[in-house]
């Protein structure tokens, strides 16, 4: 079962979030250069605090809560002990380029924690093979909105069908460590359907996903609760899939994708 991961601070939420299997809460601190990185992007911004991570810890009966903290600087240490002070389940590194970065990080978590290594700039997927080993890695969670940016390319899921998280899927599987990539739409919305990307997460043995904003969206969809479940049937039949059925899935998928970014790449028309 793949790891459904909600970001909320909101405890009500975190509450049905923990009723349900398979389910990850997640608070994001991150806040230093990410709204420059943003600016003009329909992308979440979090206004989440340091008290949120206890409030949201304090309702949980199963689910494990991770928090995101800022990118590696000279605050880090305070900043890893206060958010352990709260309770986290898991810490996750944004924003690093090189291999020094995030093994300072395990070093000053020191095993209190698992670390998850947010794998979103061009820097980190190339020196992969250089920290994929640090101490205390838990999970390797590819950040497909920031890394296709990062690799001039024009569509989140174009690493995807480039074949990179292909090449990554093979060192954190060699490592031992946990996959994870990338945010899922429901399963019939989305550039590139939920049920599409859900399949390519079954294909590379991924075991971790964002669920999108659009699971919150209009009620005639159905609730929360709903979509999840929906989810869930698809990730089983997906699950039985022949070997030959999985890879007519993977070129049909690459091909949309490529057509997705194709348009993206091309300027717009004039108007006469």
């Amino acid at each position: 079962m793949i790891d459904l991961i909600q970001i909320t601070n909101d405890p009500e939420m975190a509450r049905r979030c923990d009723a349900l299997p398979g389910m990850r809460l997640f608070v994001d601190l991150e806040q230093h250069g990410k709204a420059e990185r943003q600016a003009g992007r329909n992308t979440f911004i979090s206004t989440h605090t340091l008290s949120d991570v206890g409030r949201v810890k304090a309702v949980l009966q199963q689910a494990p809560l991770m928090v995101r903290v800022n990118p590696l600087h000279e605050g880090t240490a305070a900043e890893v002990d206060a958010v352990l002070g709260e309770g986290t389940d898991l810490l996750m590194l944004p924003m690093f380029s090189e291999a020094h970065e995030i093994r300072s990080f395990c070093d000053l978590v020191d095993g209190r924690a698992p670390v998850v290594a947010l794998l979103e700039t061009a820097g980190a997927f190339e020196t992969l093979p250089m920290w994929i080993g640090a101490h205390g890695l838990h999970e390797v969670f590819v950040g497909l909105n920031d890394l296709h940016l990062s690799l001039g390319l024009h569509f989140m899921f174009e690493p995807l069908a480039l074949g990179l998280l292909d090449s990554a899927a093979r060192l954190v599987r060699a490592q031992g460590l946990r996959l994870g990539f990338g945010g899922i739409a429901r399963l019939d919305e989305g550039l590139l359907p939920g049920r599409d990307v859900l399949a390519e997460h079954l294909r590379l043995g991924s075991q971790s996903v964002i669920l999108s904003r659009t699971f919150h969206g209009s009620a005639a969809a159905g609730s929360f609760e709903d979509q999840v479940a929906a989810l869930r049937e698809a990730e089983q039949q997906l699950a039985l899939r022949e070997p030959a059925h999985v890879q007519a899935d993977r070129q049909r998928i690459a091909e949309v994708i490529g057509r997705i970014a194709m348009q993206a790449a091309s300027p717009p028309a004039a108007v006469a």
